[in-house]
């Protein structure tokens, strides 16, 4: 059995292990640095000085348990990814097996027999799911407490929780609370320097959203404004909604991203990653009429899906899209570009995701992910680097993240029965908000769809770390000069039309549109008294009869028509 040439984070970690040759051993390395590479070489050496004579991969999900058993076969190791509970019986011909925490917590005792049955090792891939549910802990906890050595990994930054993990150690922090200790770490930072990983690229998107709830009120707020958690999570779902047109803009803009990178990686994909089947189904729909390949839909409990994220990952296609399957362990190294289109924003699921389209292939790659400006989303784009360990009972965590129970509760009217209907999404319109890279914000707001979102979209794919800084700081100073020049020219043109005699004087573009936004806000202001409507109800419903943008890109034209709409109405 050979391991391979092994990275120097990977043979430090291997050289500790065997020199201490601890029964238990926490890896934490970042997403796309080769934690199953580490693990398998690992597993050959173990084998190979018969410290242990069976090797039992433990997984959160059933396409891993494939993927583990393909590597594993690569270097030497025969994994069987097909045992069951049913049949309980290890085969010969096999060194071990790989199961997932699930069918672990449904049998313990059986695997308990397995682990024991001969010395094994024990790697529990992705170790956090042993927090997720009492039942995966206990399980895994009452099924290899015996075993003779246990290699737990994860990539993920740990949440805080009231659950302790079962074989990772605790220490007090200093502050009353446990944190985990890994006993070696590979941050993304330094698989960054050393050209493990590929950079991110975040491009943050905000615009208005209008939403109307069961008592029939409308409601409009802007993403990436101070809201409060109910109106930030209502903005975030009318932005999700495939039916406006934020999203569709926002897949535009990626699909443009994706098609720039392949000038240079003429096999880079694109991968959504979706909330629901229904609305992951509504995006591939949208992200047909623009692709030139088919596109991708992966739902985790349909037959078939691990089968298509390996076609999609051995195609040259452009898109798939997919509902959480692919956050987490699914490999895919061609994934360049991502929207993440979904209200989950735990620091874990949001590293997972981001950890899709981080592995490197060759020096200069950048991966770009296009969100919602979502202040949580922001913040954890903007801290992709900080490392975090698993703290026991800290009473602040959820202001890490918003967990989906949570979004759901804000999107629930106040004593309303969780099946009845309470929200309708009206609309929502994109605009490029700022761009996040290396943790420092770049950009001043741009419509979807502009001049000036089209010079960030055309960025170079291959771009060292210090080239893209440079050019990002660029870019931001040729927008705010371009705006400066509008501002100078609007300011020369009304002090030339000051000079004019009155007679001499025409009404231009300049004086008129401000002249005319006012008339409109006046008109909906009246209608709003009138009516008891919400001043943003009027000026959708406006726009959806006269057609043409928002009110602020408005030609003169545009805004007469709106007017005379109102006027008549």
């Amino acid at each position: 059995m050979s391991g391979g040439r092994l990275r120097a984070w990977q043979r430090a970690a291997l050289d500790k292990y065997m020199a201490a040759q601890p029964k238990d051993f926490l890896a934490v390395a970042t997403p796309g640095a080769g934690k199953t590479t580490f693990a398998l070489r690992l597993a050959t050496e173990l084998v190979g000085n018969r410290t242990v004579d069976r090797v039992i991969v433990v997984v959160p999900t059933e396409h891993l348990k494939v993927q583990w058993s393909q590597a594993a076969a690569r270097v030497g190791l025969s994994l069987d990814p097909h045992f069951t509970n049913t049949a309980g019986v290890v085969n010969p011909e096999y060194h071990g097996i790989v199961v997932t925490y699930a069918q672990v917590a449904m049998h313990p005792y059986k695997h308990r027999a397995v682990a024991t049955a001969q010395r094994s090792l024990v790697i529990l891939d992705e170790i956090h799911h042993g927090g997720d549910a009492k039942s995966w802990g206990d399980g895994i906890r009452e099924a290899y407490d015996d075993a003779e050595r246990r290699l737990a990994l994860t990539g993920t930054p740990f949440r805080s929780d009231d659950a302790a993990i079962p074989f990772v150690r605790y220490t007090d922090d200093g502050e009353g609370y446990l944190k985990s200790r890994a006993d070696h770490i590979y941050g993304y930072a330094e698989a960054l320097a050393d050209g493990v990983v590929r950079p991110v690229v975040f491009l943050a998107y905000s615009g208005e959203a209008r939403w109307r709830t069961s008592a029939g009120e409308e409601f409009a707020a802007r993403l990436g404004e101070p809201l409060n958690a109910e109106q930030t999570a209502r903005a975030w779902k009318t932005a999700l909604d495939p039916r406006g047109d934020w999203i569709p803009a926002v897949l535009r803009g990626a699909h443009t991203r994706l098609m720039q990178l392949r000038e240079r990686m003429p096999d880079a994909g694109g991968l959504v990653i979706a909330t629901d089947k229904t609305t992951a189904r509504a995006y591939a729909k949208i992200l047909g009429t623009m692709s030139s390949t088919p596109v991708t839909v992966v739902l985790s409990d349909e037959i078939g899906a691990s089968q298509r994220i390996e076609d999609f990952s051995n195609s040259t296609d452009e898109w798939m899209v997919a509902v959480r399957m692919v956050s987490e362990g699914v490999d895919v190294p061609r994934l360049a570009v991502g929207v993440y289109a979904t209200s989950a924003s735990t620091p874990l699921f949001f590293a997972q995701a981001i950890g899709r389209f981080v592995r490197s292939r060759m020096p200069g790659e950048t991966a770009s992910v296009f969100l919602p400006s979502v202040p949580v989303l922001l913040d954890l784009a903007s801290r992709l680097e900080t490392q975090r360990d698993h703290v026991l009972g800290k009473p602040d965590r959820v202001k890490e993240g918003w967990d989906d129970e949570l979004l759901a509760e804000a999107n629930r009217e106040k004593n309303e029965p969780d099946d009845t209907k309470s929200y309708e999404s009206i609309g929502a319109e994109a605009e490029l908000d700022s761009l996040i890279y290396d943790g420092s914000t770049y950009g001043t707001g741009t419509i979807a769809g502009s001049a000036e979102e089209a010079d960030y979209l055309g960025l170079p794919g291959l771009l060292d770390a210090e080239q893209m800084r440079q050019l990002l700081k660029q870019r931001q100073a040729e927008q705010v000069e371009a705006r400066a020049g509008e501002h100078r020219h609007e300011q020369e043109m009304k002090a030339v039309q000051r000079n004019q005699s009155a007679e001499e004087t025409k009404s231009t573009a300049s004086d008129e549109i401000p002249r005319l936004r006012k008339e409109l806000n006046t008109l909906v202001s009246i209608t709003s008294g009138r009516t008891g409507r919400p001043h943003g109800a009027i000026h959708n419903e406006a726009r959806q009869n006269c057609g043409g943008p928002p009110t602020a890109l408005c030609t003169a034209e545009q805004l007469r028509d709106r007017i005379a709409y109102l006027r008549d109405w």
